[in-house]
């Protein structure tokens, strides 16, 4: 139920943010009579598409705090708070960014995320379930992965990736609606007809799906950066020890707006297309082939 909350929330908020911005601008009248009208259509997918995105960004910690439940190490209160408090810092230092807020949530599956809308204003959060099931220097490692998803810039840039995927949507998706409208069925109905509506839906779904092939490929990729960085910040063997422990359990589900920054994910039942995450082995095995002297923050 908070979840829900928390999605129609966010979209209220990016409803509102886009339809401010679209008054200020004078744009979003796409449809002339039955003829479109390309630069106001381009401004309002822009408009539509980087608003998501960007008010997802915005407010992505205090989303992750309210999802999770995970609370914010602010005075240790025990060896173990004051050592991932410690090592996060020591981390952040060597990759020379400001050190992120560190938490921790209550889940028994095994994982971990990094979020927030900087690298000087993150969040890198674990589960007790990963810290009961890890030894100290897997648990190092993982930390190292979030902070060089952090360092690397990661959430940002993925925000504007999926920003220019969607207005790219949007806009061809309502280009498609127009064509088979007025084009293919000759409808002369001035504005937005039934037959519009539906086929900019399908359209955007569709149009959707490939934008998701696109950002889960690209989400594997930061996946070996992070690896890399990872392996930089807590050492390459510390590293591999924690991706093969992670290969003897089962991950657990983030919410979807940091599935993307989590150390591992499940797969994918529309196959790996659709996989936030390489396979470990596959990560295990580009960390073998790695020389020391080309691990780094990217």
């Amino acid at each position: 139920m908070k979840r829900i909350g928390l999605f129609l929330l966010t979209n209220i908020a990016v409803l509102a943010v886009a339809m401010i911005t679209m008054n200020l601008l004078g744009v979003g009248n796409y449809m002339q009579g039955t003829s479109l009208d390309l630069g106001n259509l381009f401004a309002f997918a822009l408009i539509f598409g980087f608003a998501g995105s960007f008010v997802s960004l915005a407010m992505s910690k205090w989303l992750a705090k309210m999802s999770t439940g995970a609370q914010v190490i602010t005075q240790p209160r025990n060896a173990d708070e004051k050592w991932l408090l410690d090592t996060v810092t020591r981390q952040a230092e060597k990759a020379g960014i400001k050190t992120p807020e560190v938490a921790i949530y209550d889940s028994p599956e095994p994982n971990a995320f990094a979020t927030g809308m900087t690298r000087n204003s993150s969040l890198v959060a674990v589960s007790t379930g990963l810290l009961r099931s890890m030894r100290q220097n897997e648990v190092e490692a993982v930390l190292g992965h979030e902070v060089a998803h952090v360092a690397n810039g990661d959430m940002v840039t993925m925000a504007l990736m999926q920003g220019v995927l969607n207005t790219f949507v949007i806009f061809f998706a309502k280009i498609i609606a127009w064509a088979v409208d007025r084009i293919v069925l000759k409808n002369e109905e001035e504005g937005h007809s039934w037959t519009f509506i539906i086929v900019d839906l399908v359209a955007q779904i569709l149009l959707g799906i490939l934008a998701s092939i696109v950002t889960m490929w690209f989400s594997r990729r930061r996946e070996f950066h992070a690896d890399n960085g990872g392996a930089y910040l807590a050492g390459k063997e510390n590293m591999i020890a924690a991706l093969r422990r992670l290969q003897t359990m089962t991950p657990g589900q983030l919410p979807d707006q940091m599935a993307a920054f989590g150390i591992s994910a499940g797969g994918s039942k529309f196959g790996q297309l659709f996989m936030s995450h390489p396979p470990l082995e596959d990560r295990i095995a580009a960390l073998e082939a790695t020389e020391q002297s080309q691990l780094k923050i990217a």
